[in-house]
């Protein structure tokens, strides 16, 4: 099967680095982001499209455009359009033409892509009207009884549009039938409870869409945690397991929020310190 990868950038954010970076002192995190006045570090909301021989199928969609003014600026989301459907049309394709939409969670900065731009005095509306969307079981349920700490992540009315849309593909094993066998899923708990990592075959290697366990380059290094992750220490040996195991079988890494990697072979160092080499910028049919 023909197979081609491509970098479908959403809409951006600038947020705390502290925040980004958890525990770990700003002189260390500092060397590996830029940083502006206001202390924030940019981000990517960065999705990834898979085109096929008969189907196109999009791994996330970014934070997208939903917010009303105020929630955009308190959420550092740089631009008013909305940028994913841009990205789209510069990879060939429209929202109508994806086949199949994997969320690896339903957190606003990995879901919001699914809804209209936001419009005053209008709700926003559910966008690839031909999509079967892809979560996992155990997150959605996460998502419709969230905890109080990270309520806020969650946006009820997607949640609804999506139950509504009769679209909706709910996973709790290695594998979904839709995808088919060159798609797996890893899973993890640390960021938040079920969230799904899925991997790909690539002509050079297994592909994992990393999400928020590794959301950019430098939290690969083991210790680097987010101030927004539910269970850092949990998170920590889920992501020593995965980069165990992709380096192993010579594996690949997909960041959603690194601003200038889109993806990278994982590597150990003369240290036995987890690293990444071959850095790509962006993907333009890549196989």
């Amino acid at each position: 099967m023909q197979r081609q990868f491509f970098t479908i950038n959403g809409n951006s954010q600038k947020l705390d680095g502290g925040a980004m970076f958890g525990n770990a002192p700003k002189g260390m995190w500092e060397k590996w982001v830029e940083v502006d006045e206001l202390n924030r570090i940019d981000l990517c909301c960065r999705a990834l499209l898979i085109k096929e021989d008969n189907r196109n199928i999009l791994l996330e969609t970014g934070i997208g455009a939903f917010f009303e003014p105020k929630f955009k600026e308190r959420f550092g989301v740089v631009e008013s359009q909305h940028v994913l459907l841009d990205s789209l049309e510069s990879a060939g394709v429209s929202h109508q033409d994806i086949d199949i939409v994997v969320l690896s969670h339903l957190h606003f900065d990995h879901a919001g892509g699914l809804l209209t731009a936001y419009q005053e005095g209008q709700e926003p509306e559910l966008l690839f009207p031909n999509a079967e969307f892809v979560v996992s079981k155990p997150h959605w349920e996460r998502a419709n009884q969230p905890h109080f700490r990270d309520r806020a992540s969650f946006l009820p009315q997607l949640n609804q549009l999506l139950e509504k849309s009769g679209r909706l593909h709910l996973v709790e094993g290695e594998t979904c039938d839709l995808l088919g066998p060159d798609y797996r899923f890893h899973w993890s708990d640390g960021h938040t409870p079920g969230m799904m990592l899925t991997e790909v075959k690539t002509e050079h290697g297994p592909m994992v869409f990393a999400a928020d366990l590794i959301p950019g380059a430098p939290w690969v290094h083991l210790p680097i945690t987010m101030g927004y992750d539910r269970y850092p220490e949990h998170l920590i040996e889920e992501k020593s397991q995965l980069l165990d195991d992709l380096v192993s079988r010579g594996g690949w890494l997909y960041f959603t929020h690194d601003s200038k990697t889109a993806c990278a072979k994982v590597s150990k160092n003369e240290k036995g310190r987890f690293t990444v080499e071959e850095a790509q910028e962006h993907l333009n049919g890549w196989h």
